[in-house]
């Protein structure tokens, strides 16, 4: 009797350590507020808005010890609204991410499935908009897609291990197409149908103490397209209709790239972040615009008034180049935008803001701060405030 208490004991020990190699976490964030707009489409607007801190989401993430440093991942993340209660992008069920892989603390990370963009990992976390300054201080028309408002499906994402302060990133989207659309192209694409509808990404960062640097570059062959005719709502490439960019969605895209660097300096207290991207769209002949190209330039910086309340800054520099097929010249604007944000933390994972945006344009387009509709003067102004609860 003793020797087999003595066993079960033994077992029940391994079994403790086996299922501490293995976890499984529920997270996620629920973000609500009200703004007010100065001006959408001549008249101003006040709504209760959500997501405008961050995306409301739930999600499981888990990790599996492999052995020898290696482990299995796996994320799988729902966005939502909190206004109604309905589900993000297009109604998926784990729209915001969803992929499995593997993870060496040497050899890097590998995944697969719907992912953010490379560009996205590494020069995103600069950009006021994923900090303080909500999605409204994104870029005009989130153009650089810095902001994270696209997801690449059907993506195999490599990711190294920090060398030195080093790491870097290069990730595909598979176009998942016959190569029924591509006669005469190329052999292999004729075979394999990998050109339609595809997308590229790869990112490269430094980090030395209070100093990060990040560079970043993305490619879109016809997004949202299964020919060289038009759109396709459906998720059967890298790119599919649910996608929030406005850029993507309203025009049948030929092509797009987007280069982008940034950086910032932590002085404890405060922190300053510079970020430069220039973006460029080329439309298909049944669109309405030819091509669309943007240049930006982001400074911004916090400060911690105190331990609980933090002061946003930034300002945004855009110059845009729009050209009309009904029109024989070529469009030019510039827009300038400033945002000011208050973060009050209640607790750790429980805070409240604050935001206000400015944004004057110049030239042939009139003000569209992101998201908050598109004016019918020069000057916008929004004011969003609200609640943010991680869990």
């Amino acid at each position: 009797m003793k020797k087999s208490l003595l066993a079960l004991g033994v077992l029940g020990a391994f079994a403790g350590a086996a299922n501490a190699q293995s976890s499984v976490t529920l997270y996620g964030i629920v973000d609500a507020g009200l703004t007010y707009v100065t001006n959408d489409s001549g008249h101003r607007k006040f709504l209760q808005s959500d997501g405008n801190m961050q995306g409301s989401r739930w999600g499981l993430k888990g990790t599996e010890d492999l052995g020898g440093g290696l482990k299995a991942i796996f994320v799988l993340e729902n966005g939502f609204s909190v206004s109604n209660g309905s589900s993000g992008q297009g109604g998926r069920q784990f729209g915001h991410e969803a992929y499995v892989g593997l993870s060496s603390n040497t050899a890097g990370t590998i995944t697969m499935g719907r992912q953010q963009a490379s560009v996205t990992d590494f020069v995103g976390p600069f950009a006021s908009a994923n900090q303080w300054g909500t999605g409204y201080s994104s870029h005009v028309d989130e153009n650089d897609i810095l902001g994270g408002s696209l997801r690449i499906n059907n993506s195999v994402k490599y990711t190294t291990a920090d060398y030195a302060g080093f790491s870097a990133s290069a990730m595909y989207g598979f176009s998942n197409q016959t190569g029924d659309d591509f006669e005469g192209v190329h052999p292999l694409s004729e075979t394999f149908g990998f050109r339609n509808n595809r997308a590229w990404s790869v990112g490269l960062g430094y980090t030395n103490g209070p100093l990060s640097l990040g560079a970043g570059y993305m490619y879109m062959n016809k997004p949202n397209s299964v020919s060289n005719s038009g759109l396709n709502k459906t998720a059967g490439g890298a790119i599919s209709g649910e996608t929030s960019h406005p850029l993507i969605l309203s025009n049948p895209t030929d092509k797009a790239e987007t280069y982008a660097l940034g950086g910032s300096y932590d002085f404890g207290r405060s922190a300053v972040g510079l970020i430069y991207s220039r973006s460029a769209y080329n439309y298909m002949p049944e669109a309405v615009m030819a091509f669309s190209n943007y240049e930006d330039i982001e400074l911004n910086g916090k400060y911690m008034l105190s331990p609980s309340l933090q002061l946003g800054a930034s300002y945004t520099y855009t110059w845009h180049k729009l050209s009309m097929k009904s029109h024989p010249r070529t469009e030019k604007s510039r827009y300038h935008q400033f945002n000011l944000g208050l973060d009050y933390f209640l607790s750790k994972r429980t805070d409240m803001y604050l935001v206000g945006m400015y944004q004057k344009s110049i030239g042939d387009c009139f003000a569209e701060v992101y998201n908050l509709g598109p004016a019918d003067v020069k000057d916008q102004i929004g004011v969003t405030a609200g609640i943010r609860h991680k869990f």
